[in-house]
């Protein structure tokens, strides 16, 4: 490749550009440019040309076409090992381009910024800035696509050592650049789909920005990172800061995830202590220490190396509690004077402060997804209501309020269980969890197995309906007094006969929450 003669820059992120524009000058490389960043060039005594003067047509429609002209692309797309190529453009006066450095208009920032109008997003839409990317990339072997300013040093370093980019770092450069396109492209399909259409797209649209690189996977020999996606609103890990601690695992995430979308179902102050993507403790109460003093006593051996979950700031009277245990990891709004630094002396506990409130009202419903072999599961994340007026009373005894409250409580735990879920709960807090079982009834003995105090008078939840009234019979060998479930199974009055014989009362909610 010949010496870097020509570069064209047009950046809305002007990050860094000042400096590397004046390196760029130094080097004897011409600068083309548009807009505000030849404005900006100018002002800080970097020589640059306008880029209406390169292509001899003024920008015209407000700025809509700037470099949208073959005095640009030719000199871009221009192949250097074609002598037709060459020849053409020099025919036409065209100079060679060798250097895109582009970023996009911000199309994010214009979705998320309140009282954004649809046409103030539309506006953001950028076109000639893709153009020019793609065409760099398409080019690679002759052209360096610049598509972000951590990229500029690498840049310089070469042209200052060669003159030139090698063949390596273009290639690199040119999948960097495919990737920002795809994204960008990402992101304006899934808002003008949301927008204007229903259902699945054709093809479905991931935007997504990367968070960090994990230190490895589910297990060492796996690399991951994370992600995060541009338009989530509401109270996510993603969008959550650590405090302390050491670098979070893919685990780690997961359980913060799982801990913290159970944390949303509930208003009053309520712990959630997760284990291997499972509650393995619940509470509500009146004080968020009590709540997590009840949840992590629900089964304090599987809560060894637990992430918490809590819905109110943490108090010190929690966080002296916390600092007895290894915990892997808590993430609540905020934390009280004094509670980090008590925390933060254990040197790898990884402390996450949401920033929002963890509340109903902070739950965003989006797409749930599920990669599969050479394919991708998409399912929206719906959540249907239950409350006691849609509650179906199937047996001789209907529940008594403190019951419904209780049983409630059971089917909010439960439908955050993996499947078969069966959990045990008194008032408001968790007593036995069974889940993961590929039988129900065994989720339901391993529910009393587990429970730290007598299961006598507690209800029981049952994510989908019983397959047979064993696990009826093994809910009364626990003390159960009443059953909330979906119901719907063939075999349903055989089950409502069994709960009669023991004198439970049972409800329906006509809603399965299975979780495979």
């Amino acid at each position: 490749m010949a010496k870097t003669k020509r570069a064209i820059i047009s950046v809305s992120d002007k990050s860094g550009i000042v400096d590397f524009s004046k390196e760029l000058a130094s080097l004897g490389v011409e600068i083309i440019s548009t807009g505000g960043t030849y404005r900006l060039l100018r002002q800080n005594g970097i020589p640059a040309v306008e880029a209406s003067e390169a292509t001899g047509f003024p920008e015209m429609l407000d700025g809509r076409v700037k470099t949208l002209h073959p005095n640009i692309h030719a000199g871009i797309l221009a192949r250097r090992d074609i002598p037709e190529h060459m020849a053409a453009i020099a025919e036409k006066g065209i100079e060679a381009i060798d250097i895109v450095v582009v970023n996009l208009y911000p199309f994010k920032e214009a979705v998320l910024r309140e009282g954004a109008t649809l046409e103030d997003i539309t506006e953001n839409i950028d076109i000639g800035g893709p153009s020019l990317i793609r065409a760099a990339a398409k080019n690679y072997e002759s052209v360096a696509a610049v598509t972000h300013p951590d990229q500029y040093p690498e840049v310089l370093e070469q042209l200052r050592a060669f003159g030139e980019t090698d063949l390596r770092l273009r290639q690199r450069l040119m999948a960097e650049a495919f990737v920002a396109t795809a994204n960008y492209d990402s992101m304006i399909a899934l808002k003008m789909h949301g927008e204007f259409s229903g259902g699945f797209p054709r093809s479905f649209p991931i935007p997504s920005e990367k968070v960090e690189d994990l230190r490895y996977g589910e297990n060492p020999n796996q690399s991951a990172a994370f992600y995060r996606e541009p338009f989530t609103p509401g109270t996510t890990v993603a969008g959550s800061e650590q405090l302390h601690g050491k670098e979070l695992s893919y685990n780690n995430i997961l359980d913060l995830d799982k801990s913290l979308d159970i944390a949303l179902d509930f208003e009053r102050p309520t712990a959630v202590v997760m284990k291997h993507t499972n509650p393995c403790g619940l509470a509500s109460a009146d004080a968020i220490s009590e709540a997590f003093r009840t949840a992590y006593d629900v089964d304090p051996l599987s809560a060894f190396g637990c992430v918490i979950c809590l819905n109110r700031s943490c108090d010190m009277q929690t966080a002296e509690m916390i600092s007895q245990y290894f915990v892997e990891a808590v993430i609540c709004p905020d934390y009280e004077p004094g509670v980090f630094e008590l925390l933060s002396k254990k040197k790898n506990i990884r402390l996450l402060r949401t920033n929002s409130p963890i509340a109903p009202s902070r739950r965003h419903r989006e797409y749930k997804m599920k990669k599969v072999q050479g394919g991708l599961l998409v399912q929206t994340d719906e959540d249907v209501p239950i409350s006691p007026e849609n509650l179906k009373a199937v047996t001789k005894r209907t529940p008594t309020e403190e019951e419904v409250r209780a049983l409630l409580f059971a089917w909010k735990l439960a439908k955050h269980v993996t499947s078969n879920a069966v959990v045990y709960v008194k008032g408001e807090r968790a007593v036995g969890i069974g889940a993961g079982q590929m039988s129900r009834v065994d989720s339901a003995k391993i529910a009393t197995m587990k429970a730290n105090e007598p299961t006598q008078g507690s209800v029981m939840a049952s994510d989908a309906f019983f397959p047979f009234r064993d696990g009826v019979d093994e809910a009364a060998n626990a003390g159960v007094t009443a059953i909330i479930q979906p119901g719907g199974s063939i075999r349903d009055q055989e089950v409502i006969d069994a709960a009669n014989e023991h004198g439970m009362a049972m409800v329906f909610t006509g809603c399965r929450v299975f979780r495979h």
